[in-house]
Parts: C-alpha cells; structure tokens; sequence
C-alpha cells in the first residue's frame, strides 16, 4: 500500500475484467468465459515500476492485455473506491491486490471468489503472509507483497555516543530522551496520525506487549488484559515524557520518512520502502543509518504484517486469464523484480537468502525476521469499523485525554459491539 500501506507503499489493486475459472469457485449459475483483456487498478504506483513489469506480459499475451489503472495514493480511499464499485455489482474490477488486512472483510461480503490453495505455489512464501490471505479456514487471497515495520536508527549518532541501537523499550525510551536532545532532534516517531497507520502502530504496541485485539477469528474482544495496557503505557509514556514530539501525532508514512530523512529525527518505525529512500542521492541521512526490528518490553517486539493480496472478484469475467496474471505476479522471477524495481518486500522465501540481493539490499535478512515473527492485524469481518475504533481510542490516548486503562475498557466495549453484529 503505499505499500504501503497499512498502509504502505506498493498497494497495488488489481482488477482484471473476469467471471468464473477453475481456480476458484465461481458465483452460482455463472459459466467461465475464458481469456481476454484486463484491467490492473493500483494505489498509485510510486515508483514506477509496474508499468515495464507488466511490459513483458503484455508483449507476450495481447489477447489478455493488462491496463493499469491508478487509484489514490491512500489506502482509505482506494478501499472506499473499490468498495463502491464492488457493492454495485460492476464488473470493473476483477482482480483486486487488497491491504491484507481487507481480506476478511472482503470475503464475508461475498465481494471476492475463495480459490484453490492447489493452484498457487504457497510454500515457497513466508510463512505468515499465507494466514494474511485467510479467512474461516478458506483461501481469499495470493499474497503478493509483505511488510513488516522495522526501526530505523541513526547509527552515526549512536556511534558517536558510544551506544548500541536498541532492543528493548526502555533502551528506546533512554535513548530517544537523552540523546536525540544533543543533536537538536526528536526522539521518536511512528504513523500517529489518525488513520490505519495508528491501528498499526497501536496493534504493534500491544502484541509486543503480549496482548491481542481481538481472537484470531474476529469472535471475541481480547484487548481487556494488562499487555495491552501496558502496550498503550508505552506510546502514552513517549508523549508525556517528551522523547515522542507533538509533531508525530500529525505523521503518516511519509511525513515520518521526510522526517528522518531530514535528520530531524534519532528513531523511526515505519517499512521497508524507507531503505531505498533515505539512501538516495540528495538524503541527509544516507549512509547514516541502519534497521533493526521493533523493540519491546524485554526484547525484539512484534511487528504487524502489511502488504497486499491479490483476490478475484466475485464478478470478473476472463477468470483463467486473471489466474494466469496471479501467478505471473507472484512467481519468482517478478517478485525479484518487486524488489529490485519496486523497492516492495517480495512474499517468495528463497529471495531473502539471495546473497546478490542482501548485497544490495542489507535489510533483507533483518526484514526476514521481522516477517517470520509478525502478526496479522485483527481479523474481523467488519475491519474498517475494528480499525476506526481503536483509531478514535488510541489517539485519545496520545493527546492525554484518556489513560491507557480507562482505553483498554473503552476498547472492549466498542469492540464488543461490534463483535456481536456477528
């Protein structure tokens, strides 16, 4: 999404004119129609690298020609799009390469077709991307890009202090108050704007706590234990102790990025798009810095799986030609390219263990383990409800006006609320 998204950059949204194939259960009483054109409709493409990936297919197949559409660079506004689209029943989109976190709630609105876990290659992906395209046991969804959030350092400075990056959150805390302040610059930020990035950072917060939202079938409330308050103490604790600037509670992915890349800032979290991007020619801090994983209470934290997924629409019409585009998009030869032309972590396993690639690009192992100990954000069928909740509840918490445990109980009784729509 952005993907970002999450949120993230690289959300790519495929849509591709189709109706029924023998990959997935087609809707009742509609026949497959075979082969044609296509269209792809992404989050914006930010970095241009889809239009020569799909170049070849193109070159390659004419008949089933791919015409990229773009939506806005954000991911509330690329799902409320295809949401509409979708609720009417157009058959405009057909191929969607939806936020992972959409996938749930896509699949119980009937929106798009479950698919056969035999006709893609799932075991050549990391593991927890796979769970990101579930929902009550079935496969919705190919996973096509990942992300993990990381902690980005300014490794100069902690050198220069005679300091190692941290682990845990009160080194974090430590650092970010006592350092960042000698060199005239925030101490740490996130996405705390709010919008899914908060949901995000928030999530993050309290599984590295060892706490959880909601059952991992959307059933019951979790959030009423002390991981989770303590996850909130955290993110409160940086703004009332000042090593969290007020200016953070206005960032999003890229306010923050610009943010450090400015060398306005010691700690960042945010993807791994951030590499490539605070390494280009022109940035302040390129060659400046390092990444480590997300810390937590006693040591490596958790991160919450981004990324996307590309799922069928229930209303598409060239459905063996959109399965043909699936696993085009995910086969390792273009998610090499992801990576290399996109900047976007490819799903398929073998790539982090490239030496070639973790030549040039050296966070790929640490972004492996970051993936490898993720956790998928709450799934419920009624994720956009979930996400603004916590969102509303979570930056209370981050103006001050509500105490994290006066918010874990606000928590579970708004989200109670909703579990119980069913």
């Amino acid at each position: 999404m952005r993907w970002i998204h999450a949120a993230g950059r690289g959300l790519l949204v495929v849509a591709v004119l189709l109706t029924g194939y023998t990959g997935f259960a087609a809707p009742p009483g509609t026949a497959p129609t075979g082969r044609g054109p296509m269209t792809l409709v992404t989050a914006g493409d930010l970095t241009d690298y889809l239009g020569p990936l799909l170049d070849d297919w193109n070159r390659s197949r004419p008949d089933e020609r791919v015409t990229v559409v773009e939506l806005p660079d954000s991911a509330d506004e690329t799902r409320a799009q295809m949401i509409s689209e979708l609720r009417s029943g157009s058959d405009r989109f057909d191929v969607l390469n939806i936020d992972v976190a959409w996938t749930s709630e896509f699949a119980a609105a009937g929106w798009i077709s479950p698919l056969r876990r035999d006709r893609f290659p799932l075991d050549a992906f990391l593991a927890p991307v796979v769970d990101t395209a579930t929902f009550d046991g079935q496969l919705y969804a190919v996973p096509y890009v990942t992300n993990a959030g990381l902690l980005y350092y300014r490794k100069d400075i902690l050198d220069r202090a005679g300091e190692r990056p941290p682990r845990t959150w009160a080194e974090l805390a430590r650092q970010a108050r006592t350092i960042a302040p000698r060199y005239g610059m925030d101490g740490y930020a996130g996405q705390f704007l709010p919008y899914e990035g908060l949901t995000v950072n928030a999530t993050e917060a309290v599984h590295s706590a060892g706490g959880s939202i909601l059952r991992d079938d959307g059933s019951r409330v979790t959030v009423d234990s002390a991981a989770a308050r303590a996850g909130l103490e955290f993110l409160a604790g940086g703004v009332r102790q000042g090593w969290i600037s007020p200016k953070a509670l206005g960032y999003k992915e890229e306010e923050s990025r610009q943010a450090f890349q400015d060398g306005r800032l010691l700690f960042l979290r945010n993807w791994p798009y951030v590499y490539s991007a605070a390494n280009a020619p022109g940035s302040k801090v390129a060659g400046k810095f390092g990444a480590v994983p997300l810390p937590g209470p006693s040591g490596p934290g958790t991160s919450v799986l981004g990324g996307s997924n590309l799922a069928v629409s229930r209303h598409s019409r060239h459905p063996e030609s959109a399965a043909d585009l699936i696993t085009y998009l995910t086969s390792e030869r273009v998610q090499r390219q992801v990576l290399t032309q996109g900047s976007l972590p490819p799903v398929r396993a073998a790539l982090y263990e490239d030496p070639a690639l973790i030549r040039a690009y050296p966070y790929l192992p640490t972004l492996r383990q970051s993936v490898l100990a993720a956790e998928p954000r709450p799934k419920s069928p009624r994720y956009e409800q979930v996400s603004l909740v916590v969102q509303a509840v979570v930056q209370a918490v981050l103006a001050l006006r509500q105490t994290p445990q006066e918010a874990v109980a606000r928590l579970s009784r708004e989200l109670g609320a909703i579990a119980r729509k069913g």
